[in-house]
C-alpha cells in the first residue's frame, strides 16, 4: 500500500488496539476543509491515525470534472499537513469499489484494529443511497463532523434516524472506537468553508 507516512509512524503496520479513522473520499482535489475535519476529529475521537482513503472512484459521483487518481492522490498528500494523518490508496490496491466491501477487507486484515468511520454531514444526508450502507453502519462505529448548511439536515436524515438510540453524545466521543457497532456521533466544532467544488469551479474561472 503507497501511503505518506509522518512521523512518528515509520511503519505500515496496524498493532492490535489501535484506534485508526478513515475518511473516504475522491479528494478532486484535497482542500483545507479535509485538513481541518481531521485535526478536529483525531482530537474529538481520539485517534492513533487517520487514513486519508482516496477513491479510485466514486460511485455516486460522475466521471466527469474528476480528476486522475494519481492527481487527487498528490493532492491530498500535499494538504496531509498531520503527524497522524496517512494518505492511502488502498481501496485501489484492494479492487474495491464499495465502502462495505473495502471495510470488509480492512477488518480481516485487522481484526484487532479498532476502526471509525468519518464522514463530514453532507455525506450522512445520502448515506442510504450507499451500496449496502446497513453493513457499513454494523461494520465500524460512524462519526459526523458538520459541514456548512448541511449539519441540521444530517441529524434529521433519514439515516440519523435508523441509528435512534445507538447515538451518543459528542462529550462521549472518546468512547466511539470502544463502542460495539452500529454506533453514531455527531461531533461539534467549528464548520470550514472550504468545497471541491468550489474549489473546481473557481480553478476554471
Amino acid at each position: 500500500m503507497s501511503t505518506t507516512l509522518h512521523p512518528p509512524y515509520k511503519t505500515n503496520a496496524l498493532a492490535p488496539g489501535l484506534r485508526v479513522g478513515l475518511f473516504g473520499g475522491s479528494f478532486n482535489p484535497a482542500h483545507e476543509g479535509h485538513l481541518h475535519v481531521s485535526r478536529m476529529a483525531i482530537q474529538a475521537l481520539g485517534l492513533d491515525r487517520l487514513w486519508w482513503m482516496v477513491s479510485p472512484q466514486n460511485p455516486l459521483k460522475s466521471t466527469n470534472d474528476m480528476a486522475p487518481f494519481a492527481q487527487r492522490f498528490a493532492s491530498a498528500e500535499r494538504m496531509a499537513r498531520h503527524p497522524h494523518i496517512v494518505v492511502s490508496d488502498i481501496e485501489q490496491k484492494l479492487g474495491t469499489r464499495f465502502t462495505a466491501d473495502t471495510l470488509r477487507a480492512l477488518k480481516a486484515r485487522n481484526p484487532q484494529v479498532q476502526f471509525i468511520w468519518l464522514m463530514g454531514a453532507d455525506n450522512l444526508i445520502q448515506f442510504t443511497k450507499w451500496e449496502n450502507w446497513q453493513d457499513i453502519a454494523r461494520a465500524v462505529p460512524v462519526a459526523v463532523y458538520p459541514r456548512p448548511g448541511y449539519s441540521l439536515q444530517a441529524r434529521l436524515s433519514p439515516a440519523a434516524k435508523w441509528y435512534g438510540d445507538n447515538q451518543i453524545n459528542a462529550l462521549a466521543a472518546k468512547n466511539l472506537a470502544d463502542t460495539q457497532a452500529p454506533a453514531l456521533v455527531f461531533l461539534d466544532g467549528p464548520e470550514h468553508p472550504a468545497s471541491a467544488t468550489a474549489i473546481r469551479a473557481q480553478s476554471k474561472s
